[in-house]
C-alpha cells in the first residue's frame, strides 16, 4: 500500500491508483490534487525509456552502489544494457512505486567462473607492476576494450587474475524507485 503523501514529495508525482479511465498525467500536480482526483498511471513496458532512483545492496546489508546523491539512473527497459533481474523488476512498475527486490547471482551477474581465472607467467608481468593479492589492474580484451581484474594470486613462477565482475556470484537487494516514464 502507498503512503500517498511520501510518495508525492519523494517523486513529484501523484502516486497510481484504480481508476475507470487511463490517462497519463501531463501536468504538474499539487498533492491536494493527488487526494481529490483517482488518477492511474501508465506502467513501464519493454521499450519504454525509464529513470529510477536506487539502492543495491548485498545479503550482509553492504551497498555497493546508490543514486541517492546523483541524478537517477535513465535506461530503455528491455533491451539489454541492464542486468536482467532489474529489467524485470521494472517492468511493470507504476511512477512513484517503490520496491525491493532480490536479483539472484544468475539474473544479476551470474555464478563466478573458472574459465575467468587467467595464469599470468612471471616473466610476462610488465617489470614496474610489482603484484599483490587484491591489486586491480587492467588488461585489452580481443576488441582492444580495457577489463577490470583483480590479483588473486602471486607466487615466483605467475600470478593469477580474476577476471569476472566483482558482484559474480551475488545474490543482491534492490531499493527501486520509479521517477519516470518518457
Amino acid at each position: 500500500m502507498f503512503n500517498y503523501e511520501q510518495v508525492y514529495h519523494i517523486t513529484g508525482h501523484c502516486p497510481p491508483q484504480i481508476d475507470l479511465a487511463f490517462y497519463p498525467i501531463t501536468k504538474s500536480l499539487t498533492f491536494d490534487d493527488c487526494k481529490k482526483k483517482r488518477y492511474i498511471m501508465s506502467v513501464a513496458i519493454k521499450g519504454n525509456a525509464v529513470k529510477v532512483h536506487y539502492t543495491g545492496r548485498l545479503t550482509d546489508g553492504t551497498v555497493f552502489d546508490s543514486s541517492s546523491n546523483r541524478e537517477p539512473l535513465g535506461f530503455v527497459l528491455g533491451d539489454g544494457n541492464m542486468i536482467k533481474g532489474f529489467d524485470a523488476a521494472v517492468n511493470g512498475m507504476a511512477i512513484g512505486e517503490m520496491k525491493s527486490v532480490t536479483i539472484p547471482s544468475v539474473e544479476a551477474y551470474g555464478e563466478k567462473r573458472d574459465d575467468m581465472l587467467l595464469d599470468i607467467p612471471m616473466d610476462q608481468v610488465p617489470a614496474n607492476i610489482k603484484p599483490e593479492i587484491g591489486m586491480e589492474l587492467s588488461l585489452q580484451n580481443q576488441a582492444g576494450q580495457p577489463m577490470p581484474v583483480k590479483v588473486v594470486h602471486v607466487d615466483k613462477e605467475k600470478i593469477v587474475l580474476d577476471a569476472n565482475h566483482p558482484l559474480a556470484g551475488e545474490d543482491l537487494i534492490f531499493d527501486i524507485t520509479l521517477v519516470e516514464i518518457g
